[in-house]
This record gives structure tokens, C-alpha cells and sequence, in this order.
């Protein structure tokens, strides 16, 4: 992943930044912009389900629940701030590349 990502740690958590491009074919991560991952997500920008779509894939990516990953930010914006508990930033990086 070209670009340095902007991670936050603290203990037993971490948070980063991520940009989403709802309406997609597939949900996937698809790189970085600005020290933000990219991800795309096949749910479209509304009621919140682009959130719960983007929640839901990275618990999956990360083996971790759903109830462990925070929007801390970005409701209604396609930048977001996730506070994700018990993930490694190695693991954050491994996703990222694959």
C-alpha cells in the first residue's frame, strides 16, 4: 500500500481514517488516498447502511466483532474515523495488501 497511513493507538484500541466509495460492485479495500484506506462497499450512501456494510467487512477482514469497531466520525461523509478495539496495525496493514 503506497503512502503512509495516519494511525492512532491507545490502549487495547487503534483508530484510523478511512475514504468509502458506497455503491460498488463488491466491498473491498482498494488502496490508500491521503493516509485514509480506501474501501469500496456495494451498499449504497443511505440510512446509514454504507457504515454498517464497511463495519461488517472489516470485523470479517479482522476476526473481530462488529461491536469492536467505533465510528468515531464520518456519519454522513465518505471520510470516516474508526476506533477499532483489540486490532494490531500489523494486521490493519496485512488487509490492506492483500
Amino acid at each position: 500500500m503506497a503512502g503512509s497511513l495516519k494511525i492512532d493507538k491507545g490502549p487495547g484500541w487503534i483508530e484510523l481514517g478511512f475514504k468509502i466509495v458506497p455503491g460498488s460492485s463488491r466491498t473491498m479495500i482498494s488502496g490508500s488516498l491521503d493516509g485514509l484506506i480506501k474501501v469500496k462497499v456495494a451498499a449504497p450512501p443511505e440510512k446509514g447502511k454504507a457504515n454498517k456494510e464497511l463495519i461488517s467487512y472489516l470485523a470479517s477482514r479482522l476476526n473481530t466483532k462488529k461491536k469492536d469497531i467505533e465510528l468515531v466520525s464520518g456519519a454522513s461523509n465518505p471520510v470516516k474515523r474508526l476506533k477499532i478495539y483489540g486490532a494490531e496495525p500489523e494486521k490493519i496493514m496485512q488487509i490492506c495488501r492483500e
